[in-house]
């Protein structure tokens, strides 16, 4: 049985990730957290992260983070660096609720399908988390597998200041990160497959930030005074999402791979992946519909209501699910499904 799970105002939602160029290694790795060590010149900043709900939405980071990336045959190689004046951490045991603690986290989708992705925290005290979801949490009958561990997996943290000592905050930068993730376990969210140059994954990247005060001599969460209870966590993010929901990959940044031999101009979003955005609409739009109506509608127009239509798809409905496909820009059919996967298919 379908259940419904809960609004997603997709009226309100873009179609705008970031895009992030990602070159093969020329050196050995080194994962000792730092980030100024000839490993790394070959990889260029990203962008500043933003407010997951944008900051033309809700106030700018009052801190700055940036990543890069690098790639080999072994592995994929992230970096990071938050910049920060209150550097702590309490969390110490592998696959705890590491956002509790400000964090750096890595949210990976191989094969843009929504799908089998991964998700991945540490804090400053090097303590990480690693998941794999099947489906996102709003989807029918997801499941999440918290003791995945990423086999080969290394990971450090370079403390640019000092940790946990209220007296040094006048000493602190930042935190950054190095995480080495072998593809051993990525390709599984890949049927297997490793990427080559040209290709392309979903990906993003969001830093949990606490307002945080010294009380007592220590580092604390802030209070607020109207609540009694501390104020909620700031999420920024690379490739920011329009909710604050780190779980819509749909709208997750695009990873290009390149050696160098592949023609950068390629690297743009292939137009599958803006009918996809199309038929992910409709998704959001049957959810609504299947909330107010208790099942899901195969007329396309009365769910646009007053809206006009992009695409004209086919719906096919039962009881408690749906497929809907349009023609791809390449031949064959963009296919999504009531619990929310979406793919191309040659036929």
């Amino acid at each position: 049985m379908y259940k419904y799970m809960a609004d997603i105002p997709e009226k309100c939602l873009e179609f705008k990730p970031r895009s992030y160029v990602c070159k093969r290694a020329l050196l050995p790795p080194q994962i000792d957290g730092r980030l100024d060590k000839p490993f790394w010149d070959a990889a260029e900043w990203s962008e500043e992260f933003e407010d997951i709900e944008w900051n033309s939405v809700r106030p700018a980071p009052y801190h700055r983070t940036r990543m890069k990336m690098l790639w080999d045959d072994e592995a994929l190689y992230i970096g990071a660096y938050l910049e920060e004046d209150k550097i702590w951490g309490t969390l110490t045991e592998r696959d705890c609720v590491i956002f509790n603690d400000n964090d750096f986290e890595i949210f990976i989708d191989p094969d843009s399908d929504t799908h089998a992705y991964f998700e991945f925290e540490m804090n400053a005290l090097n303590t990480i988390w690693d998941l794999l979801l099947v489906k996102p949490y709003r989807d029918e009958r997801n499941k999440v597998f918290n003791g995945l561990d990423i086999h080969g997996i290394k990971t450090a943290v370079h403390i640019d200041g000092v940790i946990n000592d209220p007296t040094k905050i006048s000493e602190n930068k930042g935190w950054s990160v190095e995480v080495m993730m072998p593809w051993t376990t990525l390709k599984e969210g890949n049927s297997n497959k490793i990427p080559v140059p040209g290709d392309y994954w979903r990906i993003d990247f969001s830093r949990v930030e606490w307002r945080t005060e010294v009380r007592d001599g220590k580092y604390a969460k802030v209070i607020n005074p109207a609540t009694g209870i501390r104020y909620p966590e700031d999420n920024w993010i690379w490739s920011p999402i329009g909710l604050v929901n780190m779980h819509m990959p749909e709208l997750w940044g695009f990873l290009w791979f390149t050696d160098g031999s592949v023609d950068e101009s390629r690297f743009v979003i292939p137009k599958n992946e803006y009918l996809k955005w199309e038929l992910r609409k409709l998704y959001y739009m049957e959810r609504n519909y299947f909330k107010k109506h208790g099942k899901f509608c195969s007329d396309f127009k009365e769910l646009c209501g007053d809206e006009t239509p992009a695409i004209d798809p086919v719906i096919e409905t039962t009881s408690n699910t749906y497929e809907a496909y349009i023609p791809a820009a390449d031949g064959g059919r963009v296919y999504i499904r009531h619990d929310g996967l979406v793919y191309v298919s040659e036929k």
